[in-house]
């Protein structure tokens, strides 16, 4: 398999880059493992390989040997001293996986010792072993690898979170994603799609348009040559989307509330495009429209499980029937995360990228 050089939207990468080697820093120890840690936080900041010790799962967690970890922007972040780790989290960055449940608590739950899972966990995933929160664990839906896997909870839980709790998209509403090529884009589309919804979505390429429309989206507007909002208004005879996803922020803002329909909802999870923008408070007082925003990992387990029982009833199901899809771009191996991150940096991906660790 190879990489998505053309955005293709079921390539599923394991050729991986072998440009950048590592060397693992050995700590000593018998309960050891594989990790990745930054190194010089800032905007120098580096992954390195190294060793540290296995984690303990507390009550209420499961001890997972992983074996692929999703790469997501807040990682980045993470890396160049822009995002806050919450209190009590791991150093190690990654925020999904899936692998093998080894240890820990499975009360309460339908998990056993030995069961394939993916996660949503609050660090640690770029690491041979991971704790996670047993209820924010879900099965590998049916015919997924762990690498295919571990591209699911981060984007599905964001996703579900904003768009069908805050956003309250329902019935045959229509749906605008901005940025559809990234993953959290690519996951919005699927799911809004295979549920019934009229779906949009915006890019920076053509090819990323077509790939996007490919996924689901009526029309994906090339926003380096379109108004998206001309056209959404045209194509929805003047009435506008009910629902929009932004991770842009201010450089949009302007034309996305013009896009919405009346009481329609704008929810915002990032801020890429600037964080201060001018709104006109006559059309959200006039028109009922409602603007707001979440961040999901500092949220409570209690919070995240409710999502994680909702993913399970509503879109696993979807999953593996086929009709949602995980869109891999490229695996690295765990040693390249940093590989990883800067082709994350660049933009230039469809879908996830993700690192095989075994």
């Amino acid at each position: 398999m190879t990489a998505n050089t053309r955005y293709g939207v079921q390539s599923h990468a394991d050729d991986f880059n072998k440009s950048f080697p590592f060397n693992i820093i050995p700590k000593g120890g018998i309960d050891m493992m594989k990790a990745i840690e930054i190194i010089d936080q800032g905007s120098a900041g580096y992954l390195q390989l190294t060793e540290r010790p296995i984690p303990v799962a507390k009550e209420g967690e499961v001890l997972i040997k992983v074996h692929a970890a999703g790469i997501n922007r807040p990682d980045v972040l993470q890396r160049v001293g822009r995002y806050v780790v919450p209190k009590g989290a791991p150093d190690i960055p990654g925020l999904e996986i899936a692998g093998e449940i080894v240890g820990g608590d499975v009360s309460g739950s339908d998990f056993r010792k030995g069961d394939m899972v993916c996660a949503l966990v609050q660090g640690g995933g770029y690491a041979e072993y991971c704790t996670a929160c047993t209820k924010l664990c879900l099965p590998v839906p049916k015919g997924l690898t762990p690498i295919e896997a571990a591209s699911l909870p981060e984007t599905y839980f964001t996703v579900w979170s904003n768009v069908y709790d805050m956003g309250g998209l329902k019935g045959k509403e229509s749906f605008l994603v901005q940025a559809g090529a990234s993953g959290i884009g690519v996951t919005a589309i699927q799911m809004a799609h295979a549920m019934g919804h009229r779906v949009f979505a915006t890019a920076r390429t053509e090819d990323k348009c077509r790939a996007c429309e490919a996924l689901g989206a009526e029309r994906c507007i090339n926003s380096t040559t379109e108004n998206f909002a001309e056209y959404i208004k045209k194509a929805t005879d003047g009435k506008g989307v009910d629902v929009i996803l932004d991770i842009i922020g201010a450089a949009v803002l302007d034309k996305e509330i013009d896009c919405l329909a009346d009481e329609g909802r704008l929810v915002l999870i990032a801020y890429l495009g600037g964080r201060l923008g001018t709104v006109d408070l006559a059309q959200i007082v006039h028109r009922q429209l409602t603007v707001t925003g979440s961040t999901l990992r500092p949220r409570s387990n209690a919070f995240k499980a409710e999502i994680a029982k909702n993913l399970r009833k509503h879109v696993w199901p979807l999953i593996d029937e086929g009709k949602i899809k995980p869109v891999i771009y490229k695996v690295f191996p765990l040693a390249e995360a940093m590989q990883a991150q800067k082709l994350m940096q660049s933009n230039t991906h469809f879908g996830k990228i993700v690192l095989q660790v075994i």
